[in-house]
């Protein structure tokens, strides 16, 4: 038997077939479903549900109530805040069965979503966007932009640092903190290289 390289605490349940890499830690009351599979140095709060063959990537950070339902992947650097929550199921009803009709959600590298923000399942979420709490995802959410409200409604575009950013008559915005430049055009934002 191969030696474990993860946390997890005594009162949290891993059941058979996950792949937990090393580093990862994995709270009091958390529930690990069959063939999930969770990148390096990833936390995993308190009561946190991930259900069957949900991927985490690396450096993910689940704090404590969420749940993460099949369908979902993460990339790496993601922070999925307290008491948010993904779904799977478009129009669920107790009597019918829908197992088998779970819609994909996909969380970009480095996007936030806040507190008790839900995401509707079917939905990705574009690498370092960034949720504000209470938000309810309906719709695609591209890449830095910032959403907030119910239904989540986009008013403006963040950084990797996750500062607001605003842009230039040219176009260009500059993170506060970091100093990177990001390109607006064509409502779309990137990161862009001092040498373009």
């Amino acid at each position: 038997m191969s030696e474990t390289k993860y946390f997890a605490h005594e009162t949290a349940v891993i059941d058979d077939g996950c792949e937990i890499a090393e580093g990862t830690s994995i709270w009091h009351f958390s529930h690990i479903m069959p063939n999930c599979k969770i990148g390096e140095k990833c936390n995993i709060g308190q009561n946190v549900v991930i259900s069957p063959e949900v991927v985490l990537g690396n450096n993910v950070k689940v704090q404590n109530n969420v749940s993460i339902y099949t369908g979902v992947t993460c990339d790496d650097d993601v922070f999925l805040g307290p008491s948010m929550v993904f779904t799977n199921v478009i129009n669920p009803r107790s009597a019918v069965n829908r197992r088998g009709q779970y819609a994909k959600t996909h969380v970009g590298k480095g996007a936030s979503i806040g507190a008790n923000s839900t995401i509707v399942c079917g939905h990705d979420i574009g690498e370092y966007a960034f949720i504000g709490a209470g938000a309810v995802v309906t719709k695609n959410v591209p890449a830095y932009a910032l959403l907030v409200g119910n239904p989540a409604k986009q008013i403006g575009w963040m950084s990797e640092y996750g500062h607001r950013l605003e842009f230039d008559k040219n176009g260009i915005g500059i993170c506060p903190e970091s100093g990177d430049k990001y390109q607006f055009d064509d409502n779309k934002v990137k990161k862009i290289n001092d040498s373009e």
